[in-house]
């Protein structure tokens, strides 16, 4: 056995001792090569754009497939995409500045903007701004999209139309020559991948028009990566960086318009877009100086990694550009291999994190693919074998999976599935017991108990969801009360 080597990493990431072979390992930047490939590949993605810029320095750049299958048209450096909600980063940068200029105060109730909106006078800019609006304002991270009222605080306090302001404001200065609003059918232009949708096969899809503080900015990997450049110094005054940058809360996972993750050590600054037929990702690690952005033209980048709970762990490409730029865990596969090898069974915490992501994505895929269905299952058993004390570890996404499980065997008539439900019962049950208003986990549990025939337990769920106070109607909303409508 040769010499262990640790990363330089937290403990709670650090690999145990395995034998290597003597094979030569391919680089770093090879096997992030191979391994978006297979994510392309998996995902059914039809065109991707990558790039890695540490400093001023590009690591890696690449493109993969098309951006008009149609016309054979393959992605290239002048590929523009829509970025959805990366529009937001956008908006918290234009909300800080107008605050440097004595504009606003983040602090301010955002009905001094909004004097008609039905929100209380306790729900300030900053809490709209960190996601923390709904509930008790201030205290817990639920995404909403109330965030899209920012653009009339931009508006007025800019005294100028939203889009004017971030012209003036970021893409000029920038020189962001190509990056444009998605206002309507007539600023799509020829170099803007085609969007497509993933149903029983691959189908092209649709353009959601419209900009807001939330969403409809276009754009390409170059002017991203010029935008993230100008993050680290001139678009704002180190307070304000400051200030963005750290979680509202110290245990939340969102700062303004920006996600805020600590892992193993290492603060990651985030954000994803995803529309019905685009995704992206935009990722910074300050520490390295390093910038992740990746632009896909279906929404199988971010919709299958739950993004929206607030892990970038749960994202497969997030983990193959963390495992081969930012800590050394290159001999860990991205995919299991099919007789699921337990050569990492070791209690790395790197390793369960790529486990849970895998088991989360092939949920996903199970929509589609009965196989992929049975490979979320056994990916979760070996977790549940290798890590057991799973209530400590529980979180929204692993929630989420297991009930999706359930769901997909009923949608697809598959029959019933009661292997994990006492997982379900503890881990929903402590997930409450930390937030009780938590409406991702009463809709799961809501779910969960209409489906195991127990009415009673559902309704406590779907009541809790239809009589909360200060939440804004969403999907879960409507679950709810169609339930109750129901029953």
């Amino acid at each position: 056995m040769k010499n262990c080597i640790f990363p330089m990493i937290a403990l709670l990431w650090t690999m145990s001792c395995t034998t290597k072979n003597e094979v030569p390992q391919p680089a770093p930047k090879d096997l992030f090569t191979s391994e978006l490939g297979k994510l392309k590949e998996y995902f059914k993605i039809p065109g991707l754009a990558v790039l890695v810029q540490q400093g001023d320095s590009t690591l890696y750049e690449d493109y993969f497939g098309y951006a008009d299958r149609e016309n054979q048209k393959m992605v290239d450096s002048t590929t523009q995409f829509p970025i959805a909600s990366i529009t937001k980063v956008f908006s918290a940068v234009a909300l800080l500045q107008l605050q440097e200029q004595g504009k606003l105060t983040l602090d301010t109730p955002i009905t001094a903007y909004i004097p008609k909106s039905h929100f209380g006078d306790t729900i300030q800019i900053d809490h709209i701004l960190s996601h923390t609006s709904q509930g008790i304002p201030g205290k817990h991270f639920y995404y909403s999209y109330r965030f899209g009222t920012l653009t009339s605080v931009i508006e007025k306090a800019a005294d100028t139309s939203f889009t004017a302001y971030l012209e003036q404001a970021i893409f000029e200065p920038l020189q962001l020559r190509q990056t444009y609003f998605l206002s309507d059918s007539s600023t799509v232009t020829a170099t803007t991948a085609r969007p497509y949708d993933l149903g029983d096969v691959l189908l092209p899809g649709k353009i959601e028009y419209g900009v807001s503080a939330s969403a409809g900015i276009v754009s390409s990997l170059g002017d991203l990566v010029k935008f993230s450049r100008a993050l680290d110094d001139v678009l704002l005054k180190e307070s304000s960086r400051i200030q963005m940058f750290a979680p509202f809360q110290p245990k939340l996972p969102y700062g303004y318009g920006i996600f805020s993750q600590k892992v193993a050590g290492k603060q990651l600054l985030w954000a994803y877009g995803q529309y019905d037929s685009y995704s992206s990702l935009f990722l910074k690690v300050p520490e390295l100086d390093l910038t992740l952005v990746l632009l896909a033209n279906n929404n199988l980048m971010s919709d299958p990694a739950r993004l929206i709970n607030g892990d970038i762990t749960s994202s497969l490409f997030a983990l193959s550009f963390l495992k081969n730029f930012v800590w050394d865990f290159h001999d860990i596969l991205l995919f299991e291999d099919e007789d699921m090898d337990t050569k990492f069974a070791d209690g790395s915490k790197f390793y369960q994190t790529k486990l849970l992501a895998e088991a989360l994505a092939a949920s996903y895929m199970g929509r589609f693919d009965t196989l992929e269905l049975s490979k979320s299952k056994r990916l979760l058993r070996k977790n549940f074998i290798q890590y057991p004390n799973y209530v400590e570890y529980a979180d929204l996404n692993l929630l989420h999976t297991l009930t999706f499980i359930k769901s997909v065997h009923f949608h697809r008539e598959l029959g019933p599935f009661n292997a994990f439900d006492p997982q379900i019962e503890a881990i929903g049950n402590q997930l409450l017991s930390q937030d009780p208003d938590n409406p991702y986990a009463h809709v799961y549990l809501g779910e969960y108990f209409d489906g195991q025939g127990e009415p009673e337990k559902a309704r406590f769920h779907f009541e809790a969801l239809a009589k909360a106070e200060n939440f804004s109607p969403f999907w879960y909303t409507a679950t709810a009360k169609q339930w109750l409508a129901e029953h």
